[in-house]
């Protein structure tokens, strides 16, 4: 008879773990992978990145699930390969090829004028593998239905892009990309509609999240260092709440107006006007929630509650 596998005692976690995914593992696996090693009781990530991606996945645990919503509109960067002249279903080295064609010749002056075509404000059509809702259901299921369905253009903007030659032995011309974008780019439909301009059409076959917001990937641990650490050392690894929070305006309460503040009453004091804040209690210095001010309003968004706030404090004494 085999052994039955313990039961993981879960228990309250708080805080960001900056992950590097792995090759192969979707982003729900590797955000499930983290939070058994962990032990956490609730836990979530803030964005996918598909199984043939790897890189920076900021995953949330406990309060700052609160605010994952909030690094979703973060600009991220991303590294990846073009094969030139082989097309494919999904725009990357996981569909069935859909065509080929010669490549022609590429030398600098061609790449540059094609990177000037796709820098600032561009129209996309996203792909049908991926995961957009039609109808309350995700494109990639059509998709594997064999259904394709009408999909919007959305504008997103490409904020720097790099294009260069790929000098590796590979069985096909390829360029490697460099691009920092919005939220919403998609980088396989970005790789086919390059290699469209260039003549040949491609598919990625490497693709790579060096960056999302202010996360870079030197800040990130890979699931097989946090699964050879004990437990302290795994939660040592996670950053506070509010690292998620790198834009808003920080503003600190006393006691009074602390707990006023927690229980979702608006303050009223001398400060600017501002879209995103930052909400701290003064003793001890703790993260209380995000609010933003009008006329002198601290007007409460998000809050923590004062166990989560209790339970921070403690993993961190």
């Amino acid at each position: 008879m085999a052994a039955t596998r313990a039961r993981v005692q879960r228990r309250p976690v708080h805080g960001v773990l900056l992950l590097d995914k792995p090759l192969g593992l979707s982003s729900n696996q590797a955000l499930q992978k983290a939070k058994w090693l962990l032990r956490a009781e609730k836990a979530g990530h803030t964005g996918t990145l598909d199984p043939l991606a790897t890189g920076v996945l900021p995953l949330c645990f406990g309060a700052a699930t609160k605010f994952s919503a909030l690094h979703l509109d973060a600009d991220k960067t991303y590294q990846a390969t073009l094969c030139l002249g082989v097309t494919t279903s999904t725009g990357d080295a996981e569909g069935e090829v859909t065509g080929r064609q010669p490549v022609p010749a590429i030398d600098d002056a061609a790449l540059e004028a094609v990177r000037q075509r796709f820098l600032g404000a561009i129209t996309q059509v996203p792909p049908m593998h991926s995961a957009l809702k039609k109808d309350g259901k995700a494109l990639y299921e059509y998709a594997r239905a064999g259904i394709e369905v009408e999909r919007a253009p959305r504008d997103v903007q490409i904020h720097a892009l790099k294009l260069a030659l790929a000098h590796t032995q590979q069985a096909q011309p390829a360029i490697e990309i460099e691009v920092t974008c919005s939220k919403g780019t998609y980088i396989r439909t970005l790789g086919e509609d390059i290699g469209k301009a260039l003549g040949c059409g491609g598919h990625l076959t490497r693709l790579r999240r060096t960056a999302t917001g202010p996360f870079t990937a030197a800040d990130c641990i890979t699931l097989e260092a946090l699964e050879a650490m004990d437990e302290a050392e795994r939660l040592a690894q996670l950053r506070p709440p509010e690292a998620l929070l790198p834009g808003h305006t920080p503003v600190t309460l006393a006691g009074e107006d602390a707990g006023r503040f927690l229980s979702g009453m608006r303050r009223r004091g001398s400060w600017a006007d501002a879209p995103q804040v930052a909400v701290f209690g003064e003793q001890p210095r703790a993260l209380l929630g995000t609010a933003h001010v009008k006329a002198g309003e601290l007007i409460p968004s998000r809050l923590l509650s004062p166990a989560e706030i209790q339970q921070i404090l403690e993993a961190a004494a």
